[in-house]
């Protein structure tokens, strides 16, 4: 199960830089959708790699869906060498992306983002207009799904 409080406490305790998007994001703007994991944009400066690298390494990540055994080792010329990964780790599932469809990289979301407190940790989340293009770009069935609620619960602010 997603623990999604110690997961973000972990990040942001490590210093690292990055914006939760996805479900994580669409929860923490107020949609009800249950989320199985925190998807989040990275910076890929060398000394965030590093962060990230040394913050995960305690929690054991894999890629998820590689059958066991597979050699994987988590670190910093690993995340250099890569962009987007898709882990499972004790804490739960998380994709870090280097970059994102729609959004581009972190410096390109940085913009759209906003200070919020998911799960009671202040972090950068993805503004909801722009999570509802990002879901839009992703087109997948259980984004285009979520963008009708999501554009509700815009419209209701914006009225509000």
């Amino acid at each position: 199960m997603m623990q999604f409080r110690e997961y973000l406490e972990m990040l942001t305790e490590s210093g690292v830089e990055f914006i939760v998007i996805g479900g994580a994001a669409a929860t923490a703007h107020g949609s009800p959708r249950f989320t199985q994991d925190v998807d989040i944009v990275y910076r890929r400066s060398p000394e965030n790699i590093a962060r990230i690298a040394s913050a995960l390494a305690p929690y054991k990540p894999y890629l998820r869906g590689a059958p066991p055994g597979l050699p994987f080792v988590w670190d910093e010329r690993t995340i250099q060498r890569g962009l987007n990964f898709t882990l499972t780790t004790t804490l739960g599932d998380a994709d870090f992306l280097g970059e994102v469809a729609g959004g581009g990289t972190y410096e390109s979301l940085l913009p759209y983002a906003e200070l919020l407190k998911p799960w009671g940790v202040d972090c950068h989340c993805v503004r909801l207009d722009k999570l509802i293009a990002l879901k839009r770009a992703a087109g997948r069935p259980k984004d285009i799904e979520a963008i009708a609620e999501l554009e509700a619960i815009l419209e209701e602010r914006e009225n509000t």
